[in-house]
């Protein structure tokens, strides 16, 4: 199996991430509203307040335009068409695909009896990661001709429209039948977890300790969901638009830094209250170039339509100071109230900033976090667990904070704060040490705490960015050691103040800080101690396992309708037999300020210090001195 395979091999080359291919469009910046008034804010797709007027909510908007995105992919389809005579059956290829319709690839002549025919009829299938996820499936589906276009090989390609889009063609033949599936799971797990929850309290005077954090562990778990069910996003309000600057802060990233740069600057808001600032961290890589070369294509091209040189700079750090340091450059020469964080390998969708800043209606925000998905999802097992494991951690578990506007961390792909606030705790944020050193990483929820602690944090559903996440192995573990390292130093420091928030908030703050911590101590106990010492298998605590790892795959199934809902449960199998362990680890050396998963200077200092003990240890066993050595014994002769 290749997940077996993913993580049992020590050495595996790395895989080539896959992504979707968007056709790309004869614009920089689509979806940008011109602010010379030549173009307005929907474009060709139609006026944005004429929209409104005519009874379309923002989401249908938002979803008209997704419609018109149009996919590069290869399929094979079977064309049946329907004459007076009979029907004629023929295959063509798809040239792109969107949720409205699809271009064939055909002869001559298949292109005249498609065009004279009053019926057709479309059978391909959408591959993994070749659409958006939820929507791989089998399709049969009834379709016309709209275009033809003569190909400079002969061919032809012919656009075919839909008779129904695929996003509502799934509603009817897929998702139905995942959703009441699902909805079944959700049901049976839930009910089956309480049940085996009041046998815990039956026998809780036997192991009074190990019953009690079982019933606490299911109870915070259960809550997650039914909160998380609770939370709705607020809606957006079209002319609630203040002024934004995006920060994009940057540190060997020249494979992404272009697409994320347009994806921010490409954005369905007014343009002259929007800025793009991109902090380079000192790379070491093209990431520099990369940068100049985007921001040059943009101002030759659409300066004169959108003053593309007064909204869009970047700033190269003097030396690698770390991504606070580049933030905080940013944040001090951003001309607008509101900032916006985001990292140099996320890509926002265009109305995630609309979208981002409607919780800042109500004055007591201090800051707003997105929704973060995974943009390579389908590159392999390792990707496809992580994109669950996003999911799940963003649509439950903060949407359940966020029902009470207490998210604990603001997530670095994708976040939004007053600016007047992080000037105001500035100083706090760059100068932050723990047990003496400077803190480097964790730098989302080091602010978040300082927001938290004076102010509401909330998550906004509706603004959503794609990011890349690891796709080997090592640097994946290497990731999670980092955050869980961050996750304790600042969860610590969040207990000191969070009991002064809303009691249920708090309650479930201190029972989440406390179950990941004592979760490896529960597993030895009941895994080893208890089967060693009464030679009785633990039955028991083996189904609540598997049953709380179908509940996150039941409910990626129900909300998402995806076909990685299986992944759910093996992330819950790869947690407990890999990641659990990093815990401990963690706990004792969550003083280190390294990343692990780029060269930082901290990273390079301590690889330093590695390689000189190394070399040490070598010299004793050769018996050899070195250079400076032989120095210091010379001067004492």
């Amino acid at each position: 199996m290749e997940f077996l395979d993913r993580f049992t091999k020590k050495k595996k080359r790395k895989s080539e991430d896959v992504l979707l291919h968007e056709q790309s469009d004869r614009r920089l910046m689509p979806d940008v509203p011109a602010l010379n008034g030549e173009r307005k804010l929907m474009d060709r797709r139609g006026d944005l307040s004429e929209m409104l007027d005519g009874g379309l909510t923002f989401e249908e908007i938002s979803k008209k335009r997704k419609m018109g995105i149009r996919y590069l992919n290869a399929y094979e389809v079977d064309i049946t068409v329907y004459q007076e005579g009979g029907k004629k059956c023929f295959r063509g290829q798809t040239k792109d695909v969107s949720l409205g319709g699809l271009g064939l690839v055909v002869t001559s002549a298949e292109k005249d009896i498609i065009k004279s025919a009053p019926k057709v009829r479309l059978k391909f299938h959408v591959e993994p990661g070749s659409l958006p996820e939820g929507y791989e499936m089998n399709v049969g589906i009834y379709a016309k001709p709209v275009r033809q276009v003569r190909l400079p090989d002969g061919m032809w390609l012919v656009g075919m429209e839909f008779d129904q889009d695929l996003s509502d063609y799934a509603k009817r033949r897929k998702d139905r039948y995942m959703l009441t599936m699902s909805s079944l799971m959700l049901f049976f797990i839930s009910a089956f977890i309480m049940l085996m929850r009041s046998e815990s309290i039956i026998y809780f005077k036997f192991n009074k300790w190990l019953y009690l954090y079982s019933i606490i562990t299911a109870f915070f778990l259960m809550s997650r969901y039914l909160f998380g069910a609770l939370y709705r996003p607020k809606k957006v309000d079209p002319d609630f638009t203040p002024g934004v600057t995006v920060i994009i802060p940057c540190f060997n990233e020249e494979k992404w830094i272009q697409r994320t740069i347009l994806s921010c600057i490409n954005q369905n808001y007014p343009a002259d209250k929007l800025e793009v600032i991109v902090v380079d961290d000192r790379s070491t890589d093209g990431s520099v170039e990369q940068i100049k070369d985007i921001i040059g294509q943009l101002t030759r091209s659409e300066d004169e339509r959108y003053s593309i040189s007064e909204r869009i700079s970047y700033i190269v750090q003097p030396q690698n100071a770390g991504k606070r340091e580049a933030l905080a450059a940013g944040v001090k020469v951003a001309k607008h109230e509101y900032v916006v964080f985001v990292d140099s390998d996320s890509f926002l969708d265009p109305f995630a900033v609309r979208n981002l800043v409607q919780p800042f209606k109500d004055p007591k925000m201090g800051g707003v976090t997105g929704r973060t998905d995974v943009a390579n999802t389908y590159t392999n097992s390792l990707t496809k667990i992580q994109s669950v494991r996003y999911y799940i951690a963003f649509r439950i578990m903060k949407a359940a904070e966020s029902y009470f506007d207490c998210v604990t961390c603001l997530s670095g792909p994708l976040s939004c704060y007053k600016k007047e606030l992080v000037m105001e705790y500035l100083d706090k944020w760059l100068n932050q040490k723990f047990l003496g050193q400077k803190a480097t990483f964790g730098d989302d929820r080091a602010l978040t705490n300082l927001m938290l602690r004076n102010h509401r944090t909330y998550y906004q559903d509706t603004a959503i960015c794609s990011t890349i996440v690891p796709n080997d192995n090592k640097v994946f573990l290497k990731q999670q050691m980092r955050w869980k390292r961050s996750w304790l130093r600042e969860s610590f420091t969040a207990g000191t103040f969070i009991w002064r928030k809303e009691p249920f908030a708090a309650v479930f703050f201190y029972v989440g800080l406390c179950v990941p911590i004592l979760a490896p101590v529960v597993v030895i106990y009941n895994l080893f101690y208890v089967p060693i010492t009464t030679y009785a298998f633990p039955t028991t605590f083996m189904v609540g396992m598997l049953m709380m790892a179908m509940m996150m795959s039941s409910a990626q199934m129900f909300l998402r309708k995806s076909t990685t809902w299986i992944f759910g449960f093996l992330f819950c199998l790869y947690y407990e037999a890999v990641l659990l362990w990093q815990m401990p680890i963690a706990v004792l050396t969550f003083w280190k300020s390294t990343w692990g998963t780029r060269m930082t200077s901290n990273d390079v200092e301590a690889q330093e210090k590695k390689n000189k003990r190394r070399q040490k240890r070598e010299r004793k066993k050769t018996g050899k001195k070195d250079v400076q050595e032989e120095a210091d014994e010379n001067k004492v002769d």
